[in-house]
């Protein structure tokens, strides 16, 4: 499988997951199971008035990928650069997005590049209250936040920090975690960003999702790291087990960054497909489209794009742009910096 089709994959199954969570976010398990069946909500259903609809959880994986584009763009052009940096700039731009009206915000300066200018991501699908008032502050960019939550909405940004490096060293941990702590001053969540990076890194580089768990953990022996480590063993654990969707409660609701990641490696390990991975990701009390939308990251970097449930890969919302930032990230990761100038400024 080559690096594009890892991207391809890790963008529209996050996206898959997302949209397939979305409805039924706020829902009990119970709830869900009154409202859509036996086997809970497994097709893609209308949210906001769009059926496949993503939420603020693939938007913000959109413009982290945006924001690496850009950063490769200024290294190459002018030879300096802080990654962090340039995607909290991304960030605010995502902002502007959910505060502003996109019909009179064509003279802002925050507003520039193709991605910001397409109206379709201007939708505002509960997007978490963390990130909003981090961006508002208006810091320094690369900035750390200044307060303490641990909520999951690091870790259900930042997967593309796997395809930044080949594997082996902490660069991809670190830079996720690094960004992480522009919006989230807790540990957790920052940590929890820079494992999620790194199971994508090893899986970019052709290792099993086994063994990129087992190789991330050494990265996670550091102070503030308990939490997350902490899930990921229990989640290592329950996936041996026969009953493990029942007892995925055991690792939280999600709504935090240490359980998203432990609830999302235990479907993707436990998931005999991607569509069985994805389902029990979502179907459970509590963040059910971040947990569907980091599931959707690793099963779709693992098996690629032409792997994942058609029936919700040819309904999710934005596929033609997700496909151009696949497209697009492979390219500056590849090299081809130049024919992406244009469209992706370097600030």
């Amino acid at each position: 499988m080559n690096l594009y089709d890892r991207i391809y994959g890790c963008l529209l199954g996050g996206a898959c997951g997302d949209a397939l969570g979305g409805p039924v976010e706020f829902l009990s398990k119970e709830r869900i199971h009154a409202e859509y069946g036996a086997d809970g909500i497994t097709e893609l259903h209308e949210y906001d008035g769009v059926v496949g609809a993503i939420t603020d959880d693939t938007q913000m994986t959109l413009f982290t990928v945006e924001g690496l584009i850009r950063a490769g763009v200024r290294f190459d052009t002018k030879g300096i650069c802080h990654i962090p940096s340039v995607v909290n700039h991304a960030y605010r731009r995502w902002l502007q997005t959910q505060e502003a009206d996109f019909s009179t915000s064509a003279n802002n300066d925050d507003i520039d590049g193709w991605l910001v200018s397409n109206e379709r991501l201007w939708a505002r699908r509960a997007p978490g209250a963390t990130c909003l008032s981090a961006l508002r502050t208006k810091m320094p960019f690369g900035d750390k936040a200044q307060n303490n939550s641990k909520g999951c909405g690091t870790v259900m940004r930042d997967a593309p920090f796997g395809f930044l490096s080949k594997s082996g060293t902490s660069y991809t941990f670190d830079l996720a975690a690094q960004t992480a702590a522009t919006t989230h001053g807790h540990p957790s969540a920052q940590y929890a960003s820079g494992a999620l990076a790194s199971i994508i890194n090893f899986i970019a580089d052709g290792h099993t999702l086994i063994d990129a768990v087992k190789n991330t953990m050494p990265l996670l022996e550091r102070d503030g790291a308990e939490e997350v480590k902490s899930s990921i063993k229990n989640a290592l654990k329950l996936s041996k087990m026969t009953n493990w969707q029942l007892r995925l409660p055991e690792l939280g609701e999600g709504w935090v960054a240490e359980e998203a990641l432990g609830i999302s490696v235990l479907c993707a390990l436990a998931g005999k497909t991607p569509y069985e991975a994805i389902v029990a990701a979502v179907n459970h009390s509590g963040d059910s489209d971040s947990t569907g939308a980091i599931t959707g990251n690793i099963v779709g970097a693992l098996h690629g794009a032409s792997n994942l449930p058609e029936i919700w890969a040819t309904k999710v919302e934005l596929r033609d742009v997700i496909q151009t930032l696949a497209e697009d990230f492979t390219a500056v990761l590849s090299g081809k910096v130049d024919i992406l100038a244009s469209r992706y400024p370097g600030w």
